[in-house]
């Protein structure tokens, strides 16, 4: 199997930028800075008119725990139809019980709603009760792809259940790297049997305001709101060439 580079976005800024360094396919989010929430259908359009790889939408109606509501489970079935008719390539989704398993009612729902866009796993996987359960769910769902850490802060730290899921998935789903994933350990995980990589390659740059109101935060006070995050072409450029060269 060929390496396969992904990068997340949550802007079309970022989109222009990640095409631009070569990124075989976008995962598009809301809010990157709080773990990623569904864009707004107006980003998606927006992306799907000026981009020409492959686009992924992850729908994440909120930040948090991934037991959904009737509302935001209704909420996110209305994003995938939306979703459909603006033609991306495909969803990235995923929805838990209370029990930690995963959702599957809601999930084969989502499965007939995306019809044949194809279907990520999101890293709810990570928080699962058991992985290999949760893997052949996945395949029974009709997921094509599972984005993972290996159920650790870090892929890096995952690298050991990450090859057990390579070798568990035998082809059926694949097994995408995600979180602290950079160029710096991507040939440590290919070692492990990962063949597709998700990262946002950031690169913080500085607002324009010049009159900045202190003592004011807009929700997020640990964040520096004045400072922005864009994927940085240099940076997927160097992951593309690595991967070309594993």
């Amino acid at each position: 199997m060929e390496h396969l580079l992904e990068i997340c976005v949550d802007s079309l800024e970022s989109a222009l930028a990640a095409q631009a360094g070569g990124a075989d396919r976008l995962e598009l989010c809301g809010n990157l800075i709080i773990g990623g929430t569904s864009p707004s259908i107006a980003l998606v359009r927006q992306v799907m008119d000026q981009v020409h790889i492959p686009v992924n939408v992850l729908l994440r109606p909120r930040f948090g725990d991934f037991c959904f509501t009737p509302a935001e489970q209704e909420a996110t079935l209305w994003e995938i139809e939306q979703c459909r008719a603006l033609g991306v390539n495909g969803v990235v989704l995923g929805a838990l019980l209370p029990n930690g398993a995963l959702d599957k009612d809601f999930l084969a729902r989502c499965s007939a709603a995306a019809g044949g866009l194809h279907r990520t796993l999101h890293r709810a996987f990570d928080v699962c009760r058991d992985p290999f359960e949760a893997l052949e769910d996945a395949v029974e769902l009709g997921f094509d792809t599972i984005l993972t850490s290996g159920q650790q802060a870090k892929a890096e730290q995952g690298i050991p259940l990450l090859a057990q899921l390579v070798e568990r998935a035998d082809g059926r789903v694949n097994i995408l790297a995600a979180s602290g994933v950079n160029p710096g350990n991507m040939e440590k995980l290919a070692a492990a049997g990962v063949r597709q990589f998700h990262f946002s390659a950031k690169k913080a740059v500085e607002s324009p305001m010049t009159f900045r109101r202190q003592g004011v935060p807009m929700g997020l006070p640990v964040a520096d709101e004045y400072l922005r995050e864009y994927t940085d072409p240099a940076l997927v450029r160097q992951a593309k060439e690595l991967l070309a060269n594993l």
